[in-house]
């Protein structure tokens, strides 16, 4: 008779647990089977309970694999509570003694890929294998260490980190446990309320992994203007409640703090530097305080659970359906007091991933990787035409830098408007930008000056519009444009000077 373990399964996880052990009697060894669940629907409650039956009925020892030593630590404990005697496999422990009588392991990959190449540790009598986020690459190198093992991922998205290893060439077969709707309707997960600000990006560039660059976020989220509407969405949505703010940059996060504490709020940084004793304090004074504001960078995607966060601030863009996934999932944990949470997206994520608990085609995603990534990258292009980020740095307090030319003129057409509207619209944000940036005439126009290239792109954009424009009227347009540019410019500024004299 195989008995449960201490923590008491949920029906879903019930159904889902029988669901995994149906397939694994059904297949031979090595046969790969691949688990996905939303965060906070209790993965490794589950596979620890897989871990325990596995071991009662065929009587083989289990190896669960993670890529992060709190998540190591973590699966070990949980472990433990179901009454599973385990064995952490880390840097302290160079082998694995013939007399030991642990069934469960639980091992960092890098650890232990360096034991099993150094012949410290045998692999031969390991039955089941489950890795732990599954979607991680960092788990290809092991893939072929457990030649009589079975292996069960786990992941709340089958979709890998890496384009070039695709989940599907490694998993023979997904299974798909409950989804977030359900989840939320069924009273286990929080139900959120999203609130999005359109972000201009087009500063933004990727790098090698496909992401958003630390340098490019860096730059944009410090600016004033976007700590300004950080401040300004914290205000409106989520004043004097706990926050969990995520950043792709460290001096951004660090700037973030710094303006909440400027502001009069509680506020705390925390980051993959931090050490380890600083960190237990920052997380047991987010415990701790009632409205708490933790800005971070890289540390709490993963291996971190806190229910009492009430609104999770995306302070950045992703192209990451993982991180987008694992940054959300840190504030949809319930408790009897909290049946709902508030997202604030300050990245456009939401437009390019569509709503968190919005259904997904996971077999899709995991089927055609390359679709998935097609249909991202799509959302994720504002406009083809990029202001250089060193011009970009001369205009902090602007939101607003881009302007589709050929949009405002098929929009003006449908309405009726002549084409010039366009142009004069192109000044005026222009005119606007450069005030916004300085303190006086002199220093607004040096700004305008910065702008000529632009000025110049969009000008050709205009004439691609209008179709049959000459190349003496665009000249003569370019000159007139920064005629006109220069004399904005000043009626905006003694307009605000007039303003400041009669308040």
């Amino acid at each position: 008779m195989i008995t449960e373990c201490n923590t008491r399964l949920y029906d879903y996880q019930r159904n889902d647990l029988n669901k995994l052990f149906d397939k694994m009697e059904q297949v031979s060894t090595n046969y790969k089977l691949l688990y996905q669940l939303p965060t906070g629907g209790g993965k490794t409650v589950i596979f620890s309970e897989i871990a325990n039956q596995f071991i009662q009925k065929y009587r083989q020892k289990v190896m669960i694999l993670t890529h992060r030593l709190e998540l190591c630590n973590q699966t070990s404990a949980t472990l433990k509570k179901c009454g599973i005697t385990n064995k952490v496999i880390n840097s302290t422990v160079k082998r694995l003694k013939k007399t030991d009588q642990y069934n469960c392991y639980v091992a960092m990959v890098e650890t232990l890929n360096n034991r099993i190449e150094a012949g410290d540790i045998r692999t031969d009598d390991i039955g089941l294998v489950i890795i732990d986020e599954a979607h991680n690459n960092s788990f290809q190198k092991l893939m072929d260490k457990f030649e009589n093992a079975r292996i069960i991922g786990v992941t709340a998205t089958p979709y890998s980190s890496d384009a070039s290893f695709p989940m599907h060439n490694t998993y023979d077969e997904l299974v798909i446990g409950e989804s977030i709707s359900s989840l939320i309707e069924q009273g286990y997960l929080a139900c959120p309320t999203t609130w999005r600000y359109d972000v201009e990006l087009n500063t933004l560039k990727t790098g090698a992994h496909g992401d958003f660059t630390v340098s490019t976020s860096d730059e944009l989220y410090s600016s004033p203007a976007m700590l300004e509407l950080l401040l300004h969405a914290y205000e409106e949505h989520s004043k004097n409640q706990k926050v969990l703010i995520f950043n792709n940059g460290i001096f951004a996060s660090k700037a973030v703090c710094q303006m909440f504490n400027d502001a009069g709020y509680p506020a705390r940084h925390l980051d993959n530097e931090t050490s380890c004793a600083e960190r237990a304090e920052i997380l047991q004074w987010l415990k701790k305080t009632k409205n708490a504001i933790l800005t971070s960078v890289s540390i709490l995607t993963t291996g971190f659970d806190e229910p009492s966060i009430q609104t999770v601030i995306l302070n950045r863009a992703t192209t990451s359906l993982t991180l987008y996934h694992q940054m959300i999932g840190r504030g949809s944990r319930r408790l009897p007091k909290k049946k709902q949470f508030t997202i604030v997206d300050l990245g456009n994520n939401t437009d390019r991933f569509g709503e968190w608990n919005a259904a997904i085609d996971w077999q899709f995603v995991f089927d055609h990787p390359d679709a998935y990534t097609e249909s991202i990258q799509i959302h994720s292009l504002h406009d083809s035409h990029q202001m250089p980020s060193e011009m970009r740095s001369k205009f902090p307090n602007s939101l607003e830098i881009s302007f589709d030319v050929q949009q405002a003129y098929h929009d003006a057409i449908e309405s009726g408007q002549k084409p010039g509207s366009v142009i004069n619209a192109s000044i005026e944000q222009h005119a606007t930008m450069c005030t916004d940036n300085s303190n006086n005439i002199p220093a607004a126009l040096t700004l305008a000056g910065e702008l000529d290239s632009e000025i110049t792109w969009r000008i050709k954009q205009y004439g691609k519009a209008l179709g049959k424009a000459t190349k003496n009227y665009l000249e003569w347009l370019n000159e007139d444009y920064r005629t006109k540019l220069k004399a904005q410019i000043q009626e905006n500024m003694l307009q605000r000077q007039e303003q400041k004299i009669a308040v």
